[in-house]
């Protein structure tokens, strides 16, 4: 486990960009986009387009990473 949040870039609405993430949210992030048979760089957008000003993108990806694995609980 890193800990350490590492820079990853993605496109955004036709710039590029970059998100601090943790290695373990960035790889589960990348499996979910896998599941859903997108794009990184579209998941970010959906991410984008749903998320209020007060929350900035790279929590958002980790709230969405984290809410998708509590739906897998039982």
């Amino acid at each position: 486990m890193s800990g350490r949040p590492v820079k990853h870039s993605v496109t955004l609405k036709g710039h590029r960009t970059s998100v601090s993430l943790e290695d373990e949210f960035w790889t589960e992030f990348r499996a979910l986009a896998t599941e859903k048979n997108m794009a990184i760089n579209a998941l970010v957008a959906e991410i984008d387009a749903e998320r209020g000003m007060d929350l900035g993108l790279a929590s958002a990806i980790r709230l969405y990473v984290l809410r998708a694995l509590k739906e897998r609980l039982p």
